[in-house]
Order: structure tokens, then sequence, then C-alpha cells
């Protein structure tokens, strides 16, 4: 990990893992021309998975310190970011501090502050494409695979009490690691008691294969491991069968998307909708460059940074 050079424009960071492969690279001088941010720019932090944490605190510590360094939007690092350096923001929005992760950095007021966005981008991705009263209409269940900053978000908003009967009748989490389902538990537990989820540890695909064997029709099946994108692979074998009349939701939108295909094989012998992360990536990066720069994208302003995204795509 190379910390940038001192910021000579108004600059934005990009965390990641392999951040120069991202389309935001190109997009985002495009959208900064259309939301008349002058001379902005965006730089990437490529960061190993499971970094030191010293070194997360280092970026942080070089975010608050240099004046022309506006903020950053995290991915893959949100909740290592969040445990190493949380005692260095002066402001921690209610999400990041329940869910123990953040996905925006920005400055307001000479104060750093820490925003957990997937909440809000996940929800706005998953109106684009789930029907309206969709669990009360089937009561289909949803099947997510990963345990991180956007599986917890997802569980989140579909979970809410304030969506009443409109939730999923099961939630079945799968993930390779016991701490980050310890984690997703306690969290789901405090927003919403009620809700009925089962966690399991699959360290191996064919695990997953048969979680995915047991669920009913009209379900949501989502791949939140980053398989597909940052590292090769699918969490699901090729073998898997999907359940009929499902949705199912690639949350890469980039990379060889193993998942994805595995489903649009399937796709018109179990009448499944096969959605990838494009929409959730332009929420999810409109919503922390709203933050960063402190101006609105909604209504016809993101209509407009969604078409020049599709355009460019």
């Amino acid at each position: 990990m190379i910390l940038p050079e001192k910021a000579t424009v108004p600059t934005m960071y990009f965390i990641g893992v392999t951040t120069t492969k991202s389309s935001i690279m190109k997009l985002f001088p495009e959208w900064a021309k259309a939301l008349g941010l002058e001379n902005a720019v965006l730089k990437g932090i490529d960061m190993e998975i499971h970094a030191n944490p010293e070194d997360y605190r280092k970026v942080v510590e070089f975010i608050k310190n240099d004046e022309l360094s506006m903020g950053a939007l995290v991915t893959t690092h949100k909740i290592d970011l969040y445990e190493a350096a949380e005692d260095l923001f002066d402001y921690l929005d209610p999400f990041a501090q329940m869910f123990g992760e953040l996905s925006s950095i920005s400055k307001r007021d000479g104060k750093l502050c820490g925003h957990a966005k997937d909440p809000i981008s996940s929800g706005l991705a998953l109106e684009s494409f789930v029907p309206v009263n969709y669990w009360n209409d089937h009561r289909g269940e949803l099947f997510i695979i990963g345990a991180g900053g956007s599986a917890i978000a997802i569980c989140a908003y579909l979970l809410d009490p304030k969506n009443g009967e409109n939730i999923p009748s099961r939630v079945v989490v799968a993930n390779r690691s016991q701490k980050r389902l310890t984690e997703i538990e306690e969290i789901i537990q405090e927003v919403n008691p009620k809700a009925t989820v089962e966690y399991h540890l699959t360290p191996e695909s064919v695990q997953n294969d048969k979680l995915l064997e047991g669920l009913k029709p009209h379900s949501l099946v989502v791949n939140a491991t980053g398989l597909g994108k940052d590292r090769p692979g699918s969490p699901l074998t090729d073998n898997a069968a999907f359940p009929q009349d499902s949705l199912v939701w690639e949350l890469n939108y980039r990379g060889e998307l193993d998942f994805m295909h595995q489903a649009i094989a399937q796709a018109e012998q179990r009448h499944l909708h096969v959605e990838d992360g494009w929409i959730y990536f332009i929420h999810g990066w409109t919503q922390v460059v709203a933050e960063v720069f402190n101006v609105e994208i909604i209504g016809e302003k993101f209509a407009q940074i969604e078409q020049i995204s599709n355009q460019m795509r």
C-alpha cells in the first residue's frame, strides 16, 4: 500500500483492491463535469484484502489531515477500516455505528465524517428490479452468500420492520468464516428480532449448492462474496440448481462474473430474472460522491448520471 502525495486539486479517493479496473475511473471525469465539480479528480488506493490495521489508519489520517483530500469511497475494506480507525472520526452515522463498517469518508465543518451508505444504495438498487409487494405476493425466501458489508445492508433493508409483512419468509445467510456470520447475526437480531433467519458456515461451494436446493420458488439469491470480481470463481458449483421463478442478483458488475453466468445458463428453463451489480454500483457511487462534495444527486441529476454511465459502459 502506497499513500498518495499531497493533493493539489480537490481529490476524492477510491479505497479498494483493484481500483484501476473499475469503470468509475473513466466515469468520474464525466460525472464531475455534469455535477459542476471543477478540477475534481478521483484517485485509487489499492490495499490487499484484510490489510494491516496500521495501514488503514495511515490512509484515514492522510485524508483527515490533507486539506484538498475531500474524502473517499471504501469497498471491500468497509468493516476492516472501521475497526482499525473508528477513533479517528469525529462523526459516525447511525448505520456505521450499528453495522460496524463505513463506505464513505467525508469532511464537513472541519470534522471527519464516516457513513455507511450501503443500506441506502442497496435499497435503491433493489427497488429497481424487485416488484412492489414481492414478498407478500409470493412468500419467497432470501439466500445471501457472503456476510460482509453489502450482505448486512441488503438484509437490513429487506428486513426493516417498517416493511411490515412484506419481507422474505425466511432468510438464509452463508459465509466461509464464522467471524462474519457472528457479526451479521448480531446486527440482524438488532434490526428485526422477529425475522426468520438461518446462518450457515459454508467453506465449500457444494454446501451453498445444498442450501440453494432448499429454497422456495420466487426467492432472491444474492452473490455478496466478491468472487468473480476481485477473486476468481463462484460461491456455487456448476451443478447448482436455482429455485424456479426467482430473482438472482450478482453484486459484481465486472470481472469473470461466474455466478451470473451460472444463473443465465438456467434463466430460460427456470424462469429467472438475472441482475448484475451495475445499478448498485451507480447508486453506491452517487451516494458517496454527493456526501464527499456536498452536492445533491437526485431526480433529473441522477437520471443524467445514469444516462452518462450507461452510454459509457
